[in-house]
């Protein structure tokens, strides 16, 4: 295989989108069925117990990184969606086309009496 066609791809850095290029997106939020998370059996959406506090990891891809988060103690609920970009409310498709200029996250409600924040 040519080594330099192969290794092209990495010539040219990625560039962040504008905001009059990115795509329209809508009004209307993306809503799940109900607030309850499907495996740790919590609520989704505030208000959650007292003590729980929230944090937002934007990792790339949230799929592997949701799934982890399921399996630390003092982990309350999870959810999964996008951040940072100019498109409103967009489809997972929309984000991975390179347009909206979101990246993948994670919300993570925990118990910082159980997990810290530096341990998530």
């Amino acid at each position: 295989a040519d080594l330099k066609a192969m290794f092209s791809m990495f010539k040219k850095s990625p560039e962040m989108i504008s905001s009059k290029d990115a795509l329209k997106g809508r009004e209307e939020a993306m809503s799940p069925g109900n607030n309850k998370h499907f495996v740790l059996g919590n609520t989704l959406r505030p208000p959650f117990p007292d003590g729980i506090q929230v944090a937002v990891f934007g990792t790339g891809c949230f799929w592997g990184t949701e799934k982890g988060y399921w399996r630390l103690p003092g982990v309350y609920s999870t959810a999964v969606g996008y951040a940072a970009g100019f498109t409103p409310n967009p489809t997972y498709e929309e984000v991975c086309s390179g347009r909206t200029g979101h990246n993948e996250c994670v919300h993570v409600a925990y118990d910082p009496s159980i997990v810290s924040f530096g341990d998530l």
